[in-house]
């Protein structure tokens, strides 16, 4: 059967597992396309215990040179923190910020923000590239989750950068969707075709909601897909044991869905 121009994913049921204020871009661009979206968040954004790291941070931001987001909630908290303390713009007049991606970016630029460096790709690895050869003798601080990989602040203190990490929110496991997503899974006639996962975290607790070894044995990964944004995330589910039959060849939302898309025509295509 030829898939259909308009509707390329008509018939498909996904699993968009974003936390809840974050899932409705990727879920809207997915009804767009045919497609019978399911959301039931994998993770939940949280304050972290304390602001005063975050704080200090902010208050002494002069005195740093690079300032980096690994992702647009970072982004946002630091900016509630940054009025909190009725600082402006002015106080970064001097910084330099790099973003992971184009949607740190564009949350940063939403805020007026100039960003001096963007990777050629949207991974750890490509940041401190893009940084290595600009950071010897330099203060940066890094804003990010509280649990993340340690990739960027070893490798810029490596290049010899004095590095400080500020964790400015936490990602936990929603316990309200344990109970809805292993009843999904279970129901053979509601059972997703393809789950979306944008982060490690994602994968990591979507292992955790459902009980990882359990639904492999019981069966409920049958007739499912796994799709990833990226190298990073597929290589934290494949840690799991769950198979990635879909990764995006650029490490977006943007290439997550068309990465999808294309699976799709090519099965149903033969």
């Amino acid at each position: 059967m030829k898939p259909n121009q308009n509707h390329p994913l008509a018939g498909t049921r996904i699993l968009v597992g974003r936390a809840r204020h974050q899932a409705g871009s990727l879920s809207s661009s997915l009804r767009s396309l045919g497609a019978s979206v399911i959301e039931i968040p994998f993770i939940e954004i949280r304050k972290p215990q304390s602001y005063q790291p975050l704080d200090e941070a902010l208050k002494n931001i002069g005195n740093y040179d690079w300032l980096i987001f690994t992702s647009a909630n970072g982004v946002e908290a630091m900016w509630e923190r940054f009025r909190k303390l009725r600082l402006t713009r002015r106080n970064l007049k001097q910084i330099q910020i790099a973003a992971i991606g184009p949607a740190t970016k564009k949350a940063i630029v939403r805020h007026g923000l100039k960003v001096k460096m963007v990777p050629e790709e949207y991974v750890a690895e490509s940041v401190v590239k893009g940084l290595r050869d600009k950071v010897s003798g330099k203060r940066v601080v890094l804003i990010r989750a509280k649990v993340a990989r340690d990739v960027i602040p070893e490798e810029l203190r490596s290049a010899g950068a004095e590095v400080d990490v500020i964790e400015a929110y936490e990602t936990v496991v929603p316990e309200k969707s344990r109970a809805r997503l292993r009843a999904l899974m279970k129901n053979a006639s509601r059972r997703p075709h393809i789950v979306t996962f944008t982060s490690s975290s994602t994968a990591r607790n979507f292992a955790e909601l459902l009980g990882n070894s359990k639904a492999r044995s019981a069966g409920l990964f049958k007739h499912v897909q796994f799709a990833s944004i990226g190298p990073v995330t597929s290589a934290t589910l494949r840690e799991l044991q769950v198979p990635v039959a879909i990764e995006a060849r650029e490490f977006t939302m943007g290439g997550l869905l068309r990465a999808i898309v294309l699976a799709r025509y090519a099965e149903t295509s033969v």
